[in-house]
């Protein structure tokens, strides 16, 4: 076989073959741009929307009433902002339509509450003429609840404050789990340690639970509606549920959107506090004269000659850790 017939052959054996990769190769881009898409836009929608959390009218209820992390969650503008971002992002600020389709996609939002919290959800209900409808509303608020064999029952919030009913006295009390231990006959607010690990766990699989619920009557109704993809709780690491419950914050989904062969499942989660970087005070304690770095109130005993972002920085420029004795805020 001649050389040049050789070639020939080796073309058209495997053009067809690099043809088809190479499309195999765009898609797989496209695919990846428009996962790239729905993922960015749910997360900004979400820091948008749980940025607007601490947005209050009313001067009680904004941080330091009481909490370091009180605040009064204004669902409602959280919720709204989260869908216009959504909506401005995806380019379909404009098209009601759309807007819908999308929605079918979103099986639940949840808006972490400082003592418990809601979810926003399809519901079915009967209209006055009888037909089956369905549309997003806000579920009850849930408390962070938790109860013992005893019939103790304890409201958890996302602090040191906690309000709970002793069964044996049939009394309510409130007030700072460190301060109420002594004097209550409920074992767990007598360990504090176990208090805290009780508190996550309870605060964590109280929505696990809920969004599962939620989630599977989303599927049953999806599933009438002809929809294959099967919608389920995806897993979120102890790292970000740890992040999730140490503020007030939102927590949305996003799933079973078709992208190529594949269906998104995303989930993002949005905090409604600005983390604020603690300012480091140094200077000379007055009355040793030795050389100190301390946070907050714990610098009131010190000459304060200079400020920093860090307590490495401090240390890196000559000054000592100072002990603090001070009572913490909850």
């Amino acid at each position: 076989m001649k050389i040049t017939d050789f070639c020939l052959v080796s073309i058209v054996i495997f053009f067809p073959v690099f043809l088809i990769v190479g499309y195999h190769v765009q898609d797989q881009r496209n695919v990846r741009f428009t996962e790239l898409k729905y993922v960015t836009a749910l997360r900004t929608a979400v820091q948008d929307a749980g940025s607007m959390l601490n947005v209050n009218e009313r001067q009680e209820f904004e941080s330091g009433y009481g909490s370091a992390k009180f605040f009064k969650a204004d669902k409602e503008l959280a919720l709204d902002t989260f869908y216009y971002t959504l909506y401005a992002n995806l380019g379909i600020e404009e098209d009601a339509a759309a807007q819908q389709v999308l929605d079918r996609y979103i099986p639940a939002v949840v808006v972490i509450d400082y003592d418990g919290y809601w979810v926003y959800a399809e519901e079915e209900y009967k209209g006055a003429d009888g037909m089956a409808y369905a549309k997003h509303l806000w579920l009850p608020k849930k408390p962070y609840s938790y109860s013992d064999r005893a019939g103790n029952m304890v409201h958890f919030t996302l602090d040191n404050v906690v309000e709970a009913y002793q069964a044996g006295s049939g009394t309510w009390i409130r007030g700072l789990q460190r301060e109420l231990g002594p004097t209550s006959s409920i074992p767990l607010l007598q360990d504090r340690v176990r208090y805290e690990q009780v508190r996550r766990t309870t605060i964590v699989q109280a929505i696990e639970d809920d969004l599962a619920n939620v989630i599977n009557r989303h599927n049953e109704k999806a599933v009438r509606n002809g929809a294959s993809y099967v919608f389920t709780l995806p897993l979120i690491s102890q790292e970000e549920w740890n992040n999730s419950i140490d503020d007030i914050g939102i927590l949305a989904f996003i799933q079973g959107i078709p992208i190529g062969e594949q269906a998104l499942n995303n989930f993002a989660l949005g905090s409604g506090r600005l983390v604020k970087s603690t300012v480091i005070k140094a200077g000379v304690d007055h009355r040793t004269g030795i050389r100190y770095y301390s946070r907050g109130d714990c610098a009131d005993d010190l000459d304060a000659a200079e400020t920093f972002t860090s307590a490495k920085e401090a240390a890196a420029n000559g000054y000592f850790e100072k002990p603090c004795t001070r009572a913490f805020d909850p």
